[in-house]
C-alpha cells in the first residue's frame, strides 16, 4: 500500500513513521534521564538527613553532580560572598533566589524534548488527515479518468489514504500518553527539589544561628 501510493501520501507516511521514532526516542531517553537523576537525588537527601551545618552537607555529598549537591554550593558561596557583615535576613534572600535560579534550570533540564512530543500528539492527526485528504482526492480523479463507478477502481487508493491517517494516530496517541507521563515524573522530581532546596535553607539558617551566637558570646565576654 505505501509504495503504491502517491508521493504526497508516501511523504506524509514517512514523516509520520519519523514523528514515531522521534517520540519512542525521547520516551527512552527521558525515562533513563529522570529514574537517573531522581535516584540520585533521593539518595543525596539521605546523605544530608541527619548533618548539622552545610560544611557537613558538602562534605557527605563528596562534590556530587546532583541538584541537591547545586544548593549546597550556592549557599555556600553566598556565605563567603556575603562577608561577616551581612544580615542573615539578606543571605537568606539572596540564598533563596539562588535555590530558585537552580531549581528553574532543573525543570529546563527535565522538560527538555516534551515540546517535541506535545507538538507531535497535536499535529500527527492533521498531517495523517491531510494524506487521507490527497489520497482520496487522487481517488477521484481516478474515477473520471477511468470513467467508471467501480468500486476496484478506487478501493486501492482509499486504502491507502486511509492508512495515512492511521499511522498519524500511531504517531499521536504514543506521543500525548509520553507527555503526559513525563509531565507527571517532572512534577514528582521538581518536587523532591523543593525538598531539597528546604533542607538547605534549614542548614543554612542553623549556620547563621549559630555565627550569631558565637557573636553575641564574644561580644559577651
Amino acid at each position: 500500500m505505501f509504495l503504491a501510493a502517491d508521493i504526497v501520501v508516501k511523504a506524509v507516511m514517512a514523516s509520520l513513521a519519523f514523528a514515531s521514532l522521534a517520540t519512542w526516542t525521547i520516551f527512552f531517553a527521558k525515562t533513563a534521564q529522570l529514574s537517573r537523576a531522581l535516584r540520585r537525588l533521593r539518595a543525596a537527601l539521605t546523605r544530608i538527613a541527619d548533618v548539622r551545618t552545610l560544611s557537613e552537607a558538602h562534605m557527605a555529598l563528596n562534590g556530587g553532580d546532583t541538584a541537591l549537591s547545586a544548593l549546597v554550593r550556592a549557599a555556600l558561596h553566598e556565605v563567603r560572598l556575603s562577608g561577616d557583615g551581612a544580615s542573615d535576613a539578606g543571605i537568606k534572600e539572596r540564598s533563596a533566589s539562588r535555590f530558585s535560579e537552580i531549581a528553574r534550570a532543573e525543570a529546563r533540564a527535565m522538560r527538555h524534548g516534551m515540546a517535541m512530543l506535545a507538538t507531535i500528539g497535536a499535529t500527527a492527526p492533521f498531517v495523517g488527515l491531510f494524506g487521507t485528504v490527497w489520497g482520496i482526492m487522487n481517488s477521484f480523479i481516478g474515477i473520471s479518468k477511468a470513467q467508471t463507478t467501480n468500486l476496484a477502481v478506487v478501493a486501492p487508493g482509499i486504502a491507502e489514504a486511509l492508512l495515512a491517517t492511521a499511522i498519524g494516530l500511531v504517531a499521536a496517541i504514543p506521543a500525548v500518553i509520553v507527555y503526559n507521563h513525563f509531565s507527571r515524573a517532572t512534577k514528582s522530581y521538581l518536587d523532591y527539589v523543593g525538598r531539597g532546596s528546604g533542607a538547605v535553607g534549614r542548614l543554612l539558617s542553623r549556620d547563621l544561628d549559630r555565627a550569631r551566637g558565637r557573636l553575641l558570646a564574644r561580644a559577651a565576654e
